[in-house]
This record gives C-alpha cells, sequence and structure tokens, in this order.
C-alpha cells in the first residue's frame, strides 16, 4: 500500500486557481500511475486527471485546458493546477495510485482534500 496525503483545498471564487498536492509515502518511480478524482454530493466519484510514470497524461473532457496535472518525483509529490475554476468543480478531490506488482494492481486512495468553488 502507498500512503498518500492530499492538501491544498480550500474556497475560491469563479475563475480562480488552486493547486493541489498529493505526497506518497512511496517514489513515485516505483508507481505505474497516479490520478485525481472528484466526488460532489451525490455524484459518483468521477476521474479528473491521470498521470503515468512515462509521464503520460489523460484529462476528462471537462477539464481540459483548465486543470493540468504533474509529478515530483524528487519529492514524492503529484500535483493538480486548477485555473478558471467553475462551480461545477465544487466536489471532494482525492489522489490515487497504482502499482502492479507481480502481474496484480495494487490501488490506493488518499483522505481527500475539499474544494469549494463560490462567490
Amino acid at each position: 500500500q502507498v500512503q498518500l496525503v492530499e492538501s491544498g483545498g480550500g474556497l475560491v471564487q469563479p475563475g480562480g486557481s488552486l493547486r493541489l498536492s498529493c505526497a506518497s509515502s512511496r517514489g513515485l518511480f516505483s508507481i505505474n500511475s497516479m490520478g485525481w478524482y472528484r466526488q460532489a454530493p451525490g455524484k459518483q466519484r468521477e476521474l479528473v486527471a491521470t498521470i503515468t510514470s512515462g509521464g503520460s497524461t489523460n484529462y476528462a473532457d471537462s477539464v481540459k485546458g483548465r486543470f493540468t496535472i504533474s509529478r515530483d518525483n524528487a519529492r514524492n509529490t503529484l500535483y493538480l493546477q486548477m485555473n478558471s475554476l467553475k462551480p461545477e468543480d465544487t466536489a471532494v478531490y482525492y489522489c490515487n495510485a497504482q502499482r502492479v506488482v507481480i502481474g496484480t494492481t495494487i490501488v490506493s486512495w488518499g483522505q481527500g482534500t475539499q474544494v469549494t468553488v463560490s462567490s
């Protein structure tokens, strides 16, 4: 298991920016894929963005052009830069890590950080 701790959430006005961080207990070089997911009240958890160990990224259509996912292997930290925030981005954001060990995928989640976009 990988221990993941998110930070950086908060209250921001529409059009504002936030940067989320996810600190990992394991070196990122040992993690095949990491990502950000979010869950709004009454809705299912949904994918926001993912990044592989090779640096390939994938984004939900709703955040393309506004959010950027990145990873700093030296700091064992995953980031999500969120710009031009909208009220519909309000949710609890979760960090995710997936490691493939002898053909088995081990999935870890952080505890989540609240992002509220409101005037």
